[in-house]
């Protein structure tokens, strides 16, 4: 059995206050359509509705599921624990390469922003194609190789060129997804969430950047960080931060 990488171990098995960072900086977004707005209108939730890697549960918390028979998981008890509070929802503590379901029980699966963190990520995408049924739709979400690369340069400003590293942990992303993808579903196809960031203060950035790591940055590398994105802020009125986030459906 795979388990999720040591990374994603380490940020999200004890607490879901590195998630909540992370998802935080997001609010900062150029389109004035949210992610979950976007996405809501593509999901069709209805039916038996398994999401693997549920984190937070925040997609719940903005997508109507009313006359869904929703399932939700994750690797980590910490999440599992807030996914106990999403209304009428099944929570189950599980390995997404590993799920504890019956073949063909969901009509939808959905894998929001969570592949990139598999150490097997097709192995977790035949076990999608495992429990959904014939015509069912995978939804999933992934980032490009320039995504948020803007933040990815601060690290190597402060010496911590790897800092950046959990936005992309394996092969699975935006260039790479549809083929691999298509080796377990048909009518695969590939949608850009149109939107980048621009973040109007430095703790945000701060905040996004201590998120991934064990050891918070030192007075120094704050300091650093500081004095490059108050820079542009001063120049510009915000801190600009392109991202690259596909949305890929297909189905079973």
């Amino acid at each position: 059995m795979t388990r999720p990488s040591e990374h994603a171990t380490a940020q999200y098995a004890g607490s879901d206050a590195r998630l909540r960072a992370r998802m935080a900086v997001h609010e900062y977004g150029t389109n004035p359509q949210n992610w979950f707005a976007w996405l809501a209108e593509r999901l069709d939730v209805r039916g038996d509705v398994l999401e693997v890697g549920a984190g937070t549960g925040k997609l719940w918390s903005e997508v109507p599921y009313d006359g869904a028979r929703l399932t939700l998981t994750d690797f980590s008890e910490a999440m599992c624990a807030e996914l106990r509070r999403v209304p009428r929802a099944v929570v189950r503590q599980a390995d997404a390469t590993d799920l504890p379901f019956d073949d063909a029980s969901f009509d939808l699966v959905i894998a929001n922003q969570m592949l990139y963190h598999l150490d097997d990520p097709s192995a977790a995408l035949a076990e999608f194609a495992r429990v959904l049924r014939p015509g069912g739709r995978l939804v999933a979400a992934v980032n490009g190789q320039d995504h948020m690369d803007d933040l990815r340069a601060l690290g190597r400003v402060i010496g911590r060129p790897g800092l950046i590293r959990g936005l992309v942990m394996n092969d699975v992303v935006a260039e790479t997804v549809g083929p691999l993808v298509a080796e377990h579903f048909s009518d695969v196809a590939v949608e850009r969430y149109p939107s980048d960031l621009q973040i109007p203060t430095v703790e945000p950035v701060l905040d996004y950047l201590n998120s991934l790591t064990t050891s918070s940055l030192t007075a120094d590398e704050q300091a650093a960080v500081r004095d490059v994105v108050q820079t542009r802020i001063d120049a510009d009125g915000y801190f600009f931060v392109r991202k690259h986030v596909v949305l890929v459906t297909a189905r079973g």
